[in-house]
């Protein structure tokens, strides 16, 4: 069964960095981002719901979300929720939208994000290792089955250990850059 593709483990490393990219877009900057607000969920009709698939989310200014709730019935649920999403924001309502002042960070909260953020690409690392293990592993399993020769298993070895190098170096920069965003610098 344990067959090496290349293809797929392409495919599961280059999903740890999509995954990087979103968790490090729901941190928290200083600026406006939409993505901000993505993992709030909305308690509406009965059901959890996205905020996203209730409202829509926009950054008139760089400071300042604003949240338009489709149903108005619904305004009262979302502010709620965004309240206790603790996200440190504080919503105001005017009947028709719910806006979100983002205030400034402190340079201990910085800190504490940046460290969240070196936390996430930590794991993501991990998520890649081990991804290199199991395609290390389906190499020696095809070479014990005689499907490949031992040139063939350190030639594939060799592949694994580059696309694993470079996929490192990619969350690197990643969670680089979303530290010195955090941190201002």
């Amino acid at each position: 069964m344990a067959k090496y593709d290349k293809a797929d483990l392409e495919r599961r490393m280059k999903g740890a960095v999509e995954s990087l990219r979103h968790d490090l877009g729901g941190l928290r900057t200083g600026r406006a981002n939409t993505t901000l607000l993505d993992p709030i969920t909305v308690t509406v009709y009965g059901a959890s719901m996205p905020l996203n698939q209730v409202a829509t989310v926009s950054a008139p200014e760089p400071r300042m979300l604003s949240v338009q709730v489709w149903d108005k019935v619904n305004i009262g649920p979302v502010e709620k929720a965004i309240r206790s999403a603790g996200l440190g924001l504080n919503p105001i309502n005017d009947g028709n939208n719910i806006r979100l002042p983002i205030p400034d960070l402190t340079e201990d909260r910085r800190k504490e994000l940046a460290k969240l953020a070196g936390k996430y690409a930590e794991a993501a690392r991990i998520a890649v290792r081990n991804v290199r293990r199991d395609g290390m592993e389906n190499l020696k399993t095809d070479e014990a089955k005689k499907e490949i020769s031992e040139d063939e298993r350190k030639r594939g070895e060799t592949e694994v250990q580059k696309l694993t190098d470079e996929t490192v170096k990619a969350l690197d920069e990643v969670a680089g850059a979303k530290e010195r965003e955090i941190l201002g610098k």
